[in-house]
């Protein structure tokens, strides 16, 4: 069962769960699943967020966060140029449910899934797992392969200059991940980068160039 499938523990087949990934959802999911069977977590965390969400500490907190990742860490900035890819080659920092949660919940963390055998979950360490549920919440990738022009990189992923593709500028892009900062995939971000593509398609529609509009437009 895909992370994106799964609605309740009346879902599940009765016996223990494995869930694969340790992102948010997979973090959350254990959590609610660890209340009634046992259940394991296997893979490894991409940090956490070290205040309470929801805290007091926490707004402030996230206050910076927002700033940085919206006006700091874009492809204007030369750090942001440096970090943004670091930073968004895994996955996010568990948000709500913290590594002690799990701990707490009796949730027991095992390494990463490595192979399948007879139908049973193997682990990086060898051992073969006797569940009777598997959970997948191993995240999502993007796939444009259905846009038949040469716009694509050998990673599947769009050449572009902050959304509009670099080599057909009449296709423009938003929300997708590092369009122009570390908040483009989120609805501050998105706000900015549609307004940046709305501004360049208007500019097109007006005066027929195909030259790009400047990078500090729509800020």
């Amino acid at each position: 069962l895909h992370s994106k499938e799964y609605r309740s523990p009346s879902q599940l087949s009765d016996g223990d769960v494995l869930v694969v990934g340790v992102g948010n959802s997979g973090a959350e999911i254990s959590k609610e699943l660890s209340r009634s069977r046992r259940t394991l977590l296997a893979g490894k965390e991409s940090g956490h967020i070290p205040v309470r969400h929801g805290s007091i500490p926490a707004r402030y907190g996230f206050r910076v966060f927002r700033f940085l990742g919206h006006r700091v860490l874009t492809k204007g900035t030369p750090i942001g140029r440096k970090a943004g890819p670091k930073l968004t080659a895994h996955g996010d920092p568990l948000i709500r449910v913290r590594p002690k949660d799990l701990a707490a919940a009796g949730i027991e963390r095992v390494p990463r899934v490595a192979g399948v055998e007879d139908g049973l979950p193997v682990l990086e360490d060898g051992r073969v797992l006797d569940v009777a549920n598997v959970i997948w919440c191993t995240g999502y990738r993007s796939d444009f392969g259905w846009i038949d022009l040469p716009v694509l990189a050998t990673d599947g992923e769009p050449i572009h200059d902050r959304g509009v593709a670099r080599s057909e500028p009449s296709l423009s892009f938003v929300g997708l991940v590092l369009q122009y900062s570390l908040s483009s995939d989120v609805l501050p971000g998105m706000a900015r980068d549609h307004a940046f593509v709305a501004n360049h398609i208007s500019s097109r529609a007006g005066s027929g160039s195909r030259a790009l509009p400047e990078l500090d437009a729509a800020r």
